[in-house]
């Protein structure tokens, strides 16, 4: 029987991995922002939704990227 591989090779860092993800959770809380307008809802609820889910998002990716950086600092050792 073959086993399935579930690891996935790490990418390659951005140059600013930081900025990139603050960059795409800001475009992406936008666009909800922008659909809620468009689509005649609840404007500032969509507003206090991107703006919660933009911070949790790039939160969370900050502290993905911290724990890489530091552990590919530690490898290099």
């Amino acid at each position: 029987m073959r086993r399935l591989r579930w690891d996935f090779p790490e990418r390659e860092i951005p140059k600013r991995p930081y900025r990139d993800s603050a960059i795409f959770y800001a475009v992406l809380a936008v666009l909800v922002v922008v659909l809620a307008v468009a689509t005649g809802g609840g404007v500032v609820r969509a507003i206090v939704f991107a703006a919660v889910a933009f911070v949790l998002a790039t939160a969370f990716s900050w502290w993905r990227w911290r724990t890489r950086l530091r552990r590919q600092a530690d490898e290099q050792q």
